[in-house]
């Protein structure tokens, strides 16, 4: 898997503040098992054992060869820091559509814009990550996209990022460490990329 260490400027796509930054309260939504908001919660509160099920997305982007973006998340994150996962993922504020929050959290992280992205279902999981202790309960929103020009990691969220073809993405499935939800939403999403990217493999 041929890699690309973050070279982005700190905060340069950013117009709302990072999700990991310690000096404010992030927001979620909680919702139930149909994934109606029933209130809300602090973004850390949340993902405390138990855990509380909130609203989450998760995007795939694909460039024009079918090769899925990669990202591996920065040392300093607080949740699963220094593992592979896939494109970008989050929590949309309170009140906030999951495309629009979808879309703000690409343009932070990678510096992009997709030339096309949109829904691909939704996915309910609840994934303990065995590392930090804490608890992902989550009704997530996918997205699939393509993209035409390269990213621009910001380095506080993103370590490096790849493009891989399916088949290099199994052989790192058993080198390297994912987020322990990556699978599961690959998984739900492959219809999506299938039908963004029928000659691709996925």
């Amino acid at each position: 898997m041929t890699t690309s260490p973050a070279t982005g400027h700190p905060g340069t796509a950013a117009t709302a503040p990072s999700g990991d930054r310690a000096d404010h309260l992030i927001m979620l939504e909680l919702v139930d098992e149909a994934g109606t908001t029933i209130g809300t919660a602090e973004k850390l509160s949340a993902h405390l054992a138990p855990g509380r099920l909130h609203r989450a997305f998760s995007v795939f982007l694909l460039d024009g060869r079918g090769r899925l973006l990669l990202q591996r998340r920065a040392l300093g994150k607080y949740h699963s820091p220094g593992v592979w996962s896939n494109t970008c993922c989050g929590h949309p504020y309170p009140g906030e559509p999951p495309f629009a929050a979808a879309a703000r959290r690409v343009g932070e992280e990678l510096g992009m814009a997709p030339a096309l992205m949109r829904e691909a279902g939704t996915v309910r999981y609840h994934h303990p990550d065995p590392d930090s202790g804490l608890v992902e309960q989550e009704y997530n929103h996918l997205f699939v996209g393509l993209v035409d020009d390269g990213p621009r990691p910001d380095p506080d969220e993103i370590a490096e990022t790849a493009f891989v073809y399916p088949e290099e993405l199994a052989r790192a499935l058993d080198e390297d460490r994912f987020s322990v939800w990556f699978t599961t939403v690959l998984d739900a999403v492959r219809p999506g990329l299938r039908e963004l990217a029928p000659s691709s493999g996925w």
